[in-house]
C-alpha cells in the first residue's frame, strides 16, 4: 500500500494507509440502501436544463433516498419518497437496449421535492437510472 502524502508549504507529512486486507467487506446484498447507476442514462430531458438548482435538488434527493433505504422507500407514498411502476409503452424516448422483452414496466421515483420524476429499473439494491425528467412531459405524459 502506498503512503498518503500531504504537503503544507515546504513540509511534507506522510500518513500510512490502513491495510485493506483487515477491513471487512460487505456484499451489495448486505446493504439496505439504493445504489444508483447511471450507465444507461438517456439525456433526453435534462440535457437542455439550465436550472442549476434542479440538479442540486436531485443530488439532495438521491442522498435522502440512500439514507432512507429500500424498506422506507417501499413504505412511502409515490409522490413523496416512494416508488411506483409505469408501463414501458408510456415512455416516450427510446428505451435502453439493456432491457429484455420480459420487462414490461419501469420504476419511477421523484427527482426533486416536486413531481419531476426519474425513471429506471430496480435490480436488487441497484437502481439503474434511465431518464431524469427536467421538463414535465419529456419522458411520459402526466
Amino acid at each position: 500500500m502506498s503512503p498518503k502524502i500531504k504537503k503544507k508549504g515546504n513540509q511534507i507529512n506522510i500518513k500510512e494507509q490502513p491495510d485493506l486486507k483487515n477491513i471487512k467487506k460487505k456484499t451489495i446484498e448486505e446493504y439496505d440502501y439504493p445504489i444508483f447507476c447511471f450507465k444507461y442514462l438517456n439525456d433526453t430531458s435534462y440535457k437542455d436544463c439550465v436550472d442549476v438548482t434542479f440538479f442540486i435538488r436531485y443530488l439532495n434527493r438521491l442522498q435522502k433516498l440512500s439514507e432512507l433505504g429500500w424498506a422506507e422507500i417501499r413504505k412511502s407514498t409515490p409522490h413523496s419518497f416512494g416508488m411506483e411502476k409505469i408501463p414501458i409503452h408510456k415512455i416516450k424516448p427510446v428505451l435502453p437496449s439493456i432491457l429484455t422483452p420480459e420487462v414490461t414496466s419501469l420504476h419511477v421515483l421523484r427527482a426533486t421535492g416536486g413531481n419531476h420524476p426519474f425513471v429506471g429499473l430496480q435490480n436488487s439494491k441497484v437502481f439503474q437510472v434511465f431518464f431524469i425528467e427536467a421538463n414535465f412531459g419529456d419522458i411520459y405524459n402526466h
